[in-house]
């Protein structure tokens, strides 16, 4: 019979360091890989890991298999070199048996995040190193399901919304043997069974009668498949997997059907770290992020940029999300045949470790990888993936996330069968209003594609408070203008297929200082320590779900003066009655999920402001204050938007913006055209890994919106010194 062990501690040490004994999972960068770079301090490099392995059992078999390590593991035991894998997300296993003793025996992981030819290159991220996710040493007798098949059970489900259910299992030294199956629904009753003789591929197919359908949010229903591999009458081996029936399929006018029917989905992106845990987190704080992600009403996640834990695609199923999975094929492509091969493998494992989880509707092949520019090799690449996709998996529909720059027409845009854009007009570019003509557009010109939006956000800082919200101002109150504007377009667009907020948790990207906040992105509607939902949050409550709930929003924003006092209410109720310390001020209704009572007649100090709304009420303290209050506004020397920039080891400075002069405000597609002032743009731009292609895509938007994108890619002061440039030169 097969026995998990999981192995919960090691000797960790790292650059020389003595080692040190650690609980696993570990990852090395829980702290500066979210300190924002802090003294140089994110680490990446080699950290190896020794752990004691329990005895072996006589006539067993000996396998070690890690959940996730990143990005390069290399595996020895007892000194002997056992396996490389390359890939930092996916499941992998090594054999022991052959270098086991029969006394103590001692398992040597080295481990590197270091930058390699191993994707992601580069992402908006911290690439945690370490073995974050759970290690198991496995026995199995020496007839046994096939663990070292791409990391899989060596069984895999295939059901038919029509009741077959295909099972393809590969047994291991099956000779003589039976593979038995039986399919049981929810209650536990056995609905199918059947066997056939143990062959290196057995393909088993049974009948489930009216089918209960997996129908998402509402009704998750799972069945379970419990595969045998008998010799004689005695179980050699045993996979339990569970699995739903379910059809989709995707319109381009009317987006996404579930069994037959219309089924929008609108949901959010998540990454899995966690404030001081990294990626090392446990069955727990997933569990706290699926609760999160349904209280919210989400019925889609788009698990972004890697492939998660397998406990939490399993939340995924029993919650009846609809999962958009992908690798970290994103940002910088390496054209190196090495790097190729990597998307390949790592395509091939996403695939294989998750074919029977029925929340997967849709492989994700790639995430804003033409940044630097489209070129043929990587054209090619993204082909051959799609292609891999529909070779190992048929069922399922292929997708990607395009960066906003991406044309219309490009060829890009048709080589999956449906695909999203990552749009931020309203923060990295443009204005929130300039969403939905750009939908429309697209929609126009490509009306058989189905289009969605892989991602859209604003940050919000809890600090930083507005009366007057305005664009890169860092406020909660910014933040959710700017959603509740995104949810009033999607409400009119139903052929968009999905859409995906960015994101649903603020994560740590160490690469990051803007804000006021160093190594963290805070698009989330939660924080990053999941403690406190930003008002953003409500609003999507008040739109995605049903129990009668009520929000007053700016409960932070507690000091109003005069002018700074009107109050947003967000519900999911016709109308809102709003009491201020105790006394009725006015009812009105809720358009579009919300209703603003302007100016309230706050009493100077403390005041309570009661909003209800049907059978439901909500409260918060505001304070009546002379004068606003200037904590509340992000100081200019931490704002990353403006008009001054801080050239390195000098003071902010005022941008100078010369008459019939270029400058920064001056459109992309016109500096390039100017011979002078192109060859300075295409320098800088260089020194961003942006090359002259992306360039060339992002003609149409201002220079200044191109450097918020750029960010910390860009040498400290080089927004100042390419103005200053700019400002020489003629136009």
């Amino acid at each position: 019979m097969r026995t998990i062990t999981t192995l919960t501690e090691a000797l960790f040490a790292k650059d020389g360091d003595a080692p040190a004994r650690v609980a696993l999972p570990h990852t090395w960068n829980n702290l500066d890989g979210q300190d924002g770079e802090e003294n140089g301090s994110y680490w990446r490099g080699i950290g190896s890991y020794h752990i004691a392995l329990p005895a072996p059992t006589p006539g067993c078999r000996q396998y070690i298999e890690f959940r996730g390590a990143n990005h390069v593991a290399m595996v020895y035991c007892n000194g002997r070199e056992i396996g490389t894998h390359r890939g930092g997300f996916s499941t992998f296993r090594f054999e022991l048996t052959g270098a086991m003793t029969a006394g103590e025996n001692i398992l040597t992981v080295e481990v590197t995040n270091a930058p390699s030819e191993i994707y992601p290159q580069m992402a908006d991220f911290t690439f945690f190193g370490g073995l974050y996710r759970a290690v198991n040493f496995i026995e199995v007798p020496d007839a046994h399901f096939d663990l070292l098949k791409c990391g899989t059970s060596g069984v895999f489900i295939t059901p038919h919304a029509a009741g077959l259910v295909r099972i393809d299992a590969f047994p291991i030294n099956g000779k003589g043997c039976t593979v038995s199956a039986e399919l049981c629904d929810a209650a536990g009753n056995i609905v199918a069974r059947g066997e056939a003789p143990a062959k290196s591929h057995t393909v088993l197919k049974l009948n489930v009668e009216a089918p209960h359908l997996w129908n998402g949010r509402p009704d998750p229903y799972l069945y379970t498949a419990r595969v045998r591999l008998m010799d004689a009458g005695d179980e050699m081996d045993a996979v339990t997997e569970t699995f739903g029936f379910r059809g989709f399929h995707v319109d381009p006018e009317r987006g996404f059907y579930l069994n037959g029917k219309p089924y929008p989905l609108h949901g959010v992106s998540r990454h899995q770290d966690r404030l001081d845990m990294g990626w090392a987190i446990t069955p727990k704080e997933h569990e706290e992020d699926m609760a999160l992600i349904e209280e919210v009403g989400a019925n889609t996640i788009r698990l972004a940029h890697y492939q998660h834990d397998q406990y939490f695609y399993d939340l995924c199923d029993k919650a009846g999300m609809v999962v958009w999975a992908e690798i970290p094929f994103i940002s910088r492509f390496d054209p190196s045949q090495a790097a190729h091969d990597n998307t390949i493998s790592q395509m091939t494992e996403l695939v294989a470790q998750n074919y029977n989880h029925p929340s997967i509707c849709f492989w994700g092949i790639s995430n804003e990888i033409t940044i630097g520019g489209e070129t043929e090799p990587l054209y090619r690449n993204l082909c051959e993936l799609n292609a891999l996709c529909k070779r190992l998996d048929p069922s399922r529909l292929t997708t990607m996330a395009e960066v906003s720059m991406v044309p219309m027409d490009s060829e890009h845009v048709y080589i999956t069968d449906v695909l999203s854009y990552n749009h931020y007009f309203g923060w990295y570019m443009g204005d929130v209003a300039d969403n939905g003509p750009w939908l429309d557009e697209f929609h126009k010109k490509n009306p058989d594609r189905p289009l969605g939006i892989s991602e859209y956000g604003a940050e919000a800082i809890l600090t930083w408070h507005s009366a007057k919200p305005e664009n890169h101002d860092y406020t909660e109150e910014y933040q959710a203008y700017y959603h509740h504007e995104m949810l009033k377009t999607f409400a009119v667009r139903p052929y968009l297929w999905s859409t995906h907020v960015w994101n649903m948790f603020d994560f740590a990207a160490d690469a990051r200082d803007e804000g006021g906040c160093k190594g963290r992105n805070n698009k989330g509607l939660v924080t990053y320590d999941r403690k406190t939902k930003k008002d953003a949050f409500f609003i999507y409550k008040a739109y995605w779900t049903a129990e009668p709930m009520v929000h007053v929003a700016g409960r932070r924003f507690a000091d109003r003066a005069p002018g700074e006092r009107s109050v947003t209410v967000y519900t999911n109720q016709p109308e809102v009655t709003l009491l201020l310390n105790g006394q009725p001020v006015g009812t009105q209704p809720a358009v579009d999920h919300a209703a603003v009572f302007s100016e309230l007649p706050l009493r100077d100090g403390e005041n309570t402001v009661t909003a209800r709304a049907g059978s439901v009420e909500d409260t918060i303290t505001l304070n009546g204050v002379a004068q606003p209050n200037p904590g509340y506004v992000l100081p200019q020397e931490d704002a990353q938007a403006g008009n001054w920039f801080t050239p390195e080891g000098g003071e902010p400075q005022e941008l100078v913006f010369n008459e019939g002069c270029f400058s920064i405000k001056d459109k992309i597609k016109d500096i390039l055209d100017h011979p002078q002032a192109g060859a300075v743009l295409r320098g800088m731009m260089e020194q961003a890994g942006v090359g002259g292609s992306m360039l060339g895509m992002l003609g149409g938007f201002s220079l200044q919106n191109l450097l918020k994108m750029a960010g910390k890619n860009l040498p400290a002061g080089a927004a100042f010194f390419i103005n200053d440039k700019l400002n020489k030169i003629a136009k």
